[in-house]
């Protein structure tokens, strides 16, 4: 992806790539050393030890294997789309993930740039869920090998066909889908949630085809925050605790 937008960009970048780039692979280290100090081997863990006790819905069923991993996976990709849309609706939780929407620019590591809090409660609702339904362990690993792919794909600055964007979003979320979400327009970052199936945005009414002022002419980011500030990391760890 990094490669695809550095030679085929869909759009200008605004902000310097390394003063951002370092600031949202600096984010990510500290959320990959958070997740492993504080939830050890995390939802994969918790596939495991739920299969050990026998907890969850699939633990009591006796379906094939197949079965399990693919309503798993699905209900898992619901599951973060809903997190997703909530994270936007209740205060305390926009707060946390304002930090991946000030980003400036909108590229491949945007996906990766998520406050440590908001990845503590992202992998609680996660480890949750996968006790409660016996997620089993391959599901788990599809799921999460999926979800960021998917995530670096949909994020990235990349020019598609226009053809073959439309046939894909019928099935995945694109970056012309996503980069809607990124809008300094309240109404267009409200819509288009999904991280990996697009289906979710149909289904639930949140979905918006292209932004208003077209992939060339709209703004990224909040509209507060056009400024250099959030390309510090030390600023996007703190800013969710502004007033």
């Amino acid at each position: 992806m990094a490669l695809w937008e550095r030679y085929a960009p869909m759009r200008a970048l605004v902000a310097p790539r390394l003063t951002r780039w370092a600031t949202n692979w600096s984010i990510s280290l500290i959320d990959a050393v958070m997740v492993r100090l504080v939830f050890g081997a995390a939802a994969l863990g918790a596939a495991f030890d739920a299969a050990a006790r026998g907890w969850g819905l699939f633990n009591t069923l006796d379906w094939a294997p197949w079965v399990e991993v693919l309503i798993s996976f699905v209900l898992l990709d619901l599951a973060i789309w809903a997190q997703h849309l909530v994270s936007h609706k209740i205060p305390i939780l926009w707060r946390l993930h304002r930090v991946h929407h000030v980003d400036r620019d909108i590229d491949v590591t945007t996906a990766i740039r998520f406050h440590p809090f908001e990845i503590a409660f992202s992998m609680i609702l996660k480890i949750g869920l996968v006790y409660a339904l016996g997620v089993p362990a391959a599901a788990v690993v599809l799921f999460e090998v999926v979800l960021n792919g998917a995530a670096m794909f949909n994020h990235a600055n990349v020019r598609l066909p226009e053809r073959a964007d439309r046939w894909l979003r019928l099935v995945v979320v694109t970056p012309d889908m996503h980069r809607v979400h990124h809008s300094v327009r309240r109404r267009e970052h409200d819509s288009n949630y999904g991280f990996n199936l697009s289906v979710w945005d149909r289904i639930f009414g949140t979905y918006t085809e292209q932004p208003e002022g077209g992939h060339q002419g709209m703004t990224i980011g909040l509209p507060e925050h056009q400024d250099r500030r959030p390309n510090s990391l030390l600023w996007a760890l703190v800013f969710p605790f502004r007033r």
